[in-house]
């Protein structure tokens, strides 16, 4: 890296400490500094990073960026999307966040040393080298480093690759995978360094591909740590550290205020801007930061840039926007989203503080010409120390933009040698923007496999509380006398789980055999129809449990069809007490609501349509729509078809749902904070044939992709608004058969499977000739005592009607009219 008088800013340390970098165009890349440390006494400073050196925060972005398309080439898009990416604190926080958006697929997560109270550790581990240590893994979702996709690993730069190697074993003793992609702007370990990770990777079993900007050597003379020390110790009283300036006033005004001039008692000032931030968006990948929060953060950055832009003075021909430690890539996107704004007429410049004390010595050959030095002023965990801005004094800047996190906007930061007033003596105009800090939601987490559930962690995180300890069955005659008398609601207890016969299994994987290729165009047509509506930041939010392997399915299809890895939830929705609220506030937290789409196996007389349109209502940014495999009623716009077709997984209960019961919602259970309940039925694992169910499916993803192109455009096509074919049916049959409550008329395949797995069947209604898709059902009334009736007329292949035992002029299986309990 060469300064402006053409010598390279590493030139002073190497002619005193003989320190050699060697690599085609390394010296562009980097300079040289030495820092008070025990254990390492130079510091490769790099001239792209925006830390230590101001630098185009347009340049910045784009060498992670850069590193980032590179990693999702390597990868390959699906395996791109099955990523995740992080970065370490303090240094490369911002580039992590940057080689995160050049993979685009990715969530993305650094390192801190900053514990928030509330949120559990997901792991640590050791920068041997570093002046602070230890790096604490503190993500919201403990899924996010759960699954088994490739983890991308960005540091500044590889010097030995300890703290690579310390990542990795301790990532890979929580979270085992079989790839790794580490990547830095520039890796100058030794030979006997890289044969050590190859060895470690051999060792581990595991893949580990390596990335960097620049690459080259440094060569350490005998001696160099005593040496370098010394050197420090000898410059430490010359070293450039500006005066305090003399001012005790409020180093805050409003926006709008008189520029401060340096000499007079108002140097101290800062002019606050309000950015506007939007609500729920992270300040950074401290707990996670996800592309969906990218693309919120891109649709706002305009116009907080254009708050920023509108206070500088206009004689500002210079600015630089300064971050704070490990909030880097929100100031970094700020000053990009500001040079745009201005246009050319300001040269933008972005860097941040520091904890990293290093020497400053005003010589061109040098990396670090100035530095800053100021308290703490985040409350950091790890006691009260000095922190630094380095090249800010005498940079001249006409105006320099100070973005902290509200963690650090306290006393500390305005006091009369903070960091603003240190600032303030440098520059005509001081800015300071405050990001909102991340505060720990009072929600619950998630619940994910294998905890909870047999699904890959991946695939499905439940928004559900685990009550798997609670005694909840009841005897199917029991819970229907109770339902129907009024005397409990369905949702405040479960079936005994059904335990198919060896007969029933075989009709299982009959029918699964037989329909896969059918499921397998249903889910690609709904998929394509979500996609193409919502776009590729969709959401899929199951209503658990029927529609649960519906959204493992639809997120499958994304990722096989385009690549990408759709977050995936599963929420309750109770019939008569709506939706879980809890789940809405905590989904209105992470995503866009405008994103969420609901998605069910298939509708029957629309209940539950009806149901969420009323729910989300309160909730004005939900959609309520609900996106399904088959519409036979006629309910909703977005499905793959409206045939009234056996889905396989409507056969058997928990064991083709990941083991998860029913939802159940009791107010002795379920607190005002909690999300809905369900059990895991962990004791039935060898029965579980949820696997089986998505991998036959999903087999057939590539033989259907012509069929479901052109169910896709005829669907677009197609008057596809609801019909409601299937409710005024349903009030037809009640009618008819003087039952006279709609809600025990159960109609489609997969409602009369479940009357008949779980409830009193009194008849089945089948459509005259319906074929091997009733089958089970067929064998299923056999088993229960329940006739069969063929019937014309009906716009669905069957209909389950409960025993209507407790409905006051019902009749009973032999006609006879049946008094009320």
């Amino acid at each position: 890296m060469t300064g402006p008088t053409g010598v390279w800013t590493g030139q002073w340390v190497a002619d005193r400490l003989g320190i050699e970098l060697s690599g085609d165009g390394i010296r562009e890349l980097l300079g040289l500094a030495l820092r008070r440390n025990p254990k390492r006494a130079h510091l490769l400073v790099s001239n792209v990073l925006g830390k230590h050196v101001p630098q185009r925060p347009a340049v910045v972005h784009a060498a992670g960026h850069g590193l980032g398309v590179r990693v999702r080439a390597l990868l390959g898009d699906d395996d791109a999307a099955r990523s995740v990416v992080l970065g370490y604190a303090e240094t490369a926080t911002g580039l992590g966040h940057a080689v995160a958006d050049g993979l685009a697929l990715a969530p993305y997560l650094h390192s801190t040393r900053r514990p928030v109270a509330g949120v559990r550790t997901a792991g640590g581990f050791e920068e041997s080298h570093s002046h602070a240590t230890s790096h604490l893994l503190l993500p919201e979702d403990p899924g996010l480093l759960a699954g088994d996709g490739p983890l991308v690993l960005v540091d500044d730069e590889f010097s030995t690759g300890n703290t690579v190697l310390n990542t990795i074993t301790d990532l890979h003793a929580r979270y085992p995978r079989e790839r790794y992609v580490v990547v830095a702007l520039v890796d100058m370990r030794s030979e006997a360094d890289r044969g050590r990770l190859r060895d470690f990777a051999a060792e581990l079993g595991a893949r580990v591909d390596l990335i960097a900007l620049g690459s080259g050597t440094v060569l350490l003379p005998e001696g160099v740590l005593e040496r370098g020390q010394a050197l420090v110790a000898a410059h430490e009283g010359l070293s450039p550290t500006p005066p305090l300036p003399e001012t005790g006033a409020s180093p805050r005004t409003p926006l709008g205020a008189s520029p401060p001039d340096p000499q007079s008692s108002n140097a101290g000032r800062a002019e606050f801007v309000d950015l506007g931030w939007p609500a729920g968006l992270p300040d950074g990948g401290r707990h996670g930061f996800t592309p969906a929060h990218r693309t919120r953060l891109d649709a706002a950055l305009p116009a907080m840039a254009a708050k920023l832009a509108a206070a500088l003075p206009r004689t500002a021909r210079r600015v630089l926007v300064l971050g704070n430690e490990e909030l880097m890539y929100a100031p970094l996107r700020l000053a990009q989203a500001m040079e745009e704004a201005l246009g050319g007429e300001a040269e933008v410049r972005f860097s941040t503080t520091t904890r990293s004390p290093v020497l400053a010595v005003d010589d061109p050959g040098y990396a670090i010409r100035t530095r800053i030095v100021f308290p703490d002023h985040d409350n950091p965990a790890d006691g009260d120390g000095e922190r630094y801005a380095y090249n800010v004094a005498g940079g001249g800047f006409d105006a320099i933009v100070a973005v902290v996190d509200s963690a650090g906007d306290t006393p500390a930061l305005q006091a009369p040698d903070g960091l603003l007033a240190r600032l303030a003596g440098h520059t005509e105009r001081l800015l300071l923007a405050v990001v909102p800090s991340y505060t720990p939601s009072a929600l619950p987490s998630p619940l994910r496999g294998p905890a909870f559930s047999s699904y890959a962690p991946e695939e499905v995180g439940w928004l559900l509380k685990d009550l798997s300890e609670t005694e909840l069955e009841a005897p199917t005659e029991e819970r229907e006398e109770a339902i129907q008398s009024g005397g409990a609601h369905y949702a405040e207890s479960l079936p005994v789980e059904y335990q198919p016969s060896a007969e029933y299994q075989a009709l299982f994987r009959a029918a699964l055999d037989t329909s896969a290729g059918r499921m397998a165009r249903a889910v690609g047509a709904v998929t394509e129809l979500v996609l193409a509506e919502r776009g590729p930041d969709a959401v899929l939010v199951s209503l658990a449990r029927a529609g649960t392997p519906v959204g493992v399915l639809m997120r499958r299809w994304a990722r096989h069809a385009h690549g990408l890895e759709l977050p995936h939830y599963a929420v309750s929705i109770v019939r008569g007490r709506g939706i879980d609220t809890t789940a809405l506030r905590w989904l209105a937290e992470h995503h866009d609501p405008a994103q969420v789409v609901f998605v069910d196996g298939w509708t029957g007389k629309g209940a539950i349509t009806r149901e969420l349109a009323e729910a989300v209502k309160p909730y004005g940014s939900f959609d309520p729509e609900i996106a399904v495999l088959a519409d036979p009623g006629g309910c909703v716009r977005t499905y793959g078809t409206r045939d009234d077709f056996l889905i396989p997984s409507a056969c058997l209960n928990s064991t083709v749902s990941g083991l998860i019961s029913r939802t159940v919602l009791r107010a002795d259970l379920i607190g005002p904070d909690d999300f809905h309940g369900a059990k895991f039925y962990r004791e039935l694992a060898g029965a579980d044939v949820s696997g089986l169910f998505l991998d036959t499916v999903e087999a057939r993803f590539a033989e259907v992709g012509d069929e479901v192109a052109h169910d896709v455009k005829a669907l677009q096509a197609a008057d596809r608004s609801p019909t409601w074919e299937g409710w005024a049916a349903v009030e037809r049959i009640s009618e008819e058969y003087g039952i006279n409550d709609v809600n025990l008329v159960k109609p489609g395949v997969g409602e009369t499977t479940r009357v008949l797995l779980r409830r009193v069947p009194w008849k089945i209604l089948a459509q005259r000739g319906a074929g091997a898709d009733l089958d089970h059902v067929r064998l299923l009334a056999e088993q229960r005592g329940v006739p069969v009736e063929e019937v014309d007329g009906l716009p669905y292949s069957c209909v389950g009607l409960i025993h209507p035992r407790f409905t006051r002029g019902a009749t009973g299986t032999d006609g006879k009219a049946v008094a009320a309990k």
